[in-house]
Formats: C-alpha cells, structure tokens, sequence
C-alpha cells in the first residue's frame, strides 16, 4: 500500500556532474540546495548579490551583470549608519560607501565571468510581492528596514512576471548560449503577506513560469522545472518535515529534496565521486577522544590518502 503520492520527476537531458559550472540564483530555498552542492564538492556559485526573493529584481540584476552596467554613488544610501543598495541583500551593505560600491562592482565583474563559463544555471524564485520605493519609483531587492511609508506593496501580475523571466532569459542567452536552465518555486511559504496572499502570489509564478517554458519547447517543461514547491506540499504533507515557524523546510526535508534533484539532475556517474566526497567530509568531522594516539594519526593519514586520490581526479575539490 502507499500512504503518500509521489510527484513525477522526468530526468534532465543535460545533467549535472563534477565538470559542469553551476550558478544558483534566488530566495533563501535555493541556498539550501546550494549547500549540498557545496557539501559534495560541486563547481558551485551561489547568489553573489544576497538573496533575492522577486523576478523582476532578480531581472535586474542579470540586465547588470550581463551589460556590465556597474554601480555608480547615486545607486546607493545612507540608512542606519550603513549604506546600502535597493537592488541586492543587506549582507552586502557596508559602513564605507566606496567599499560597499567596490564589493557590488567586483560581484558584477565576476558574476559575468562565471555566467560565461556556466553550464547550468538554477533559479528559484519566491514571491510575486514587491515594495516599490515611492521616491524612486523603482521595485527593490531588499527594504534594508527603511520606514515602511517609503513604499508600496504591490502584487506582480502573470503578465509581468512571465515578461520578466523571459527577459532574463534572453539576457543570460546572449551571454551564454549554450547554458541550461532549471527553474524551481520555492517551498518556503511566506505567511507575513497572508495565508490567501501566499498562495496568490505562488500562483502567479507558476502561471508566468510555465507559460514561458511553453513558449521554448514543450519539452523544455518536464526537463527545466524541478518541482520543489509541489514535493513540499505534497509529498511533505506533515510538519514534521517544517522547522519551528512552520514555515521553512527542516534538514528532513531539504535532505529529500536534495534526494530527489540529484536522482533526475545530477549525472549517474557523479554517484560514485559523491559517496566518496561524502565518506570524507563525515570523516573530518570526526572527533578523535585521543588525537595524539598512533590510531588517530594512522585514520588521518588513511583520509590525507583518500583525499590525494579524489585530488587527482578532480584538481578543484578542496576539503
């Protein structure tokens, strides 16, 4: 008997292995499939400007990064004793103007080489509610706890999302032709805007997103989108799977999840290296009540070995 639906998942046509260069861009979901790719010693790059909730902003900072359109001073302010930028986190935002705008130019320079070399990219997007600055008429990543009067709350309809994303496809395109998206919603439900308001607003991204993806090719459906949102609120349908708000996935969860994309995106043959990556990475953890005895030092010198080895294989790993 089964006692839960699983949700379909078609494997990638392209998937992903030790030689492929990933960028992972979005809401805080897609630094928690980050960190597995970091854990297993993937070539992994993860929101170099914060995370970013939004399609539009995230647009944004792709139209940047691709047109090399760097940050000058009238793109920053002075707020609570640091100077921040509406476009990107608030971990970025520095006391010294002229370093904060070094930080954002160097993420810019960077971000447009290693969009270069990508071959995957992975973006998750998690609401269709914006702020919009009301002096500068412009939505914003972050509110970097600005009073609340200086904006608006609006809902971004299907439309413009759906504008929006492709947008950012057409701009990542032209840099990198060949690159390989996979889009994913995020599972976080974001309860601050309301109960019916959450789930309006995750309505729109999959309206806009689907919509997008069957434009290109209907294939590009079953291979591009990786069903995040719906394995939480299907699959996971218990919180016990949540941690204490409620409202974000627990290690339980995000281990299944990260399960279930390896099983579809990462290549068969990347199986293997990643039981050996996994093998080390528990292996320095370890913590010897005796680290002076022969026993140990044989065990460290048995890992050094074994990391040596993957080492030869993979010049990149660093343990």
């Amino acid at each position: 008997m089964q006692f839960r639906t699983q949700i379909p998942i078609s494997k990638s046509n392209n998937p992903i292995d030790y030689n492929s260069k990933v960028l992972s861009i979005g809401s805080c979901f897609a630094e928690n499939m980050a960190d597995k790719f970091d854990y297993f010693k993937f070539q992994n790059v993860i929101n170099p400007f914060g995370i970013i909730f939004n399609p539009v902003s995230i647009e944004k900072l792709f139209r940047r990064v691709c047109e090399l359109d760097f940050y000058q001073e009238k793109d920053v302010f002075f707020h609570n004793e640091r100077w921040h930028s509406y476009e990107v986190h608030s971990d970025l935002s520095n006391s010294d103007r002229q370093e904060l705008l070094e930080t954002l130019n160097k993420a810019i320079t960077e971000t447009n080489k290693k969009l270069k070399e990508a071959t995957h990219i992975i973006i998750t997007y998690g609401t269709s509610w914006i702020y919009k600055n009301l002096e500068r008429e412009e939505i914003v990543a972050n509110c970097h706890k600005v009073p609340q009067k200086q904006f608006s709350k609006e809902l971004l309809s299907a439309e413009v999302i759906q504008k929006s994303i492709q947008n950012t496809i057409d701009l990542i395109q032209t840099l990198n032709p060949d690159i390989n998206f996979i889009f994913t919603v995020s599972p976080v439900r974001h309860i601050k805007d309301g109960f019916v308001e959450n789930q309006l607003s995750k309505s729109h991204l999959f309206t806009a997103l689907h919509q997008v993806l069957k434009t290109h090719n209907s294939q590009l459906i079953t291979h591009n989108y990786f069903p995040s949102y719906e394995i939480m609120m299907d699959e996971l349908r218990d919180y016990r799977f949540y941690t204490e708000d409620m409202l974000h996935p627990n290690q339980i969860a995000i281990d299944y999840i990260w399960k279930l994309f390896s099983e579809n995106y990462v290549s068969e043959g990347s199986f293997l290296i990643m039981k050996e990556v996994d093998e080390i990475q528990k292996s320095l953890r370890h913590r010897s009540f005796n680290p002076d005895s022969d026993q140990h030092q044989k065990f460290l010198a048995k890992l050094q070995q074994k990391i040596n080895l993957l080492k030869e294989k993979l010049p990149h790993i660093t343990f």
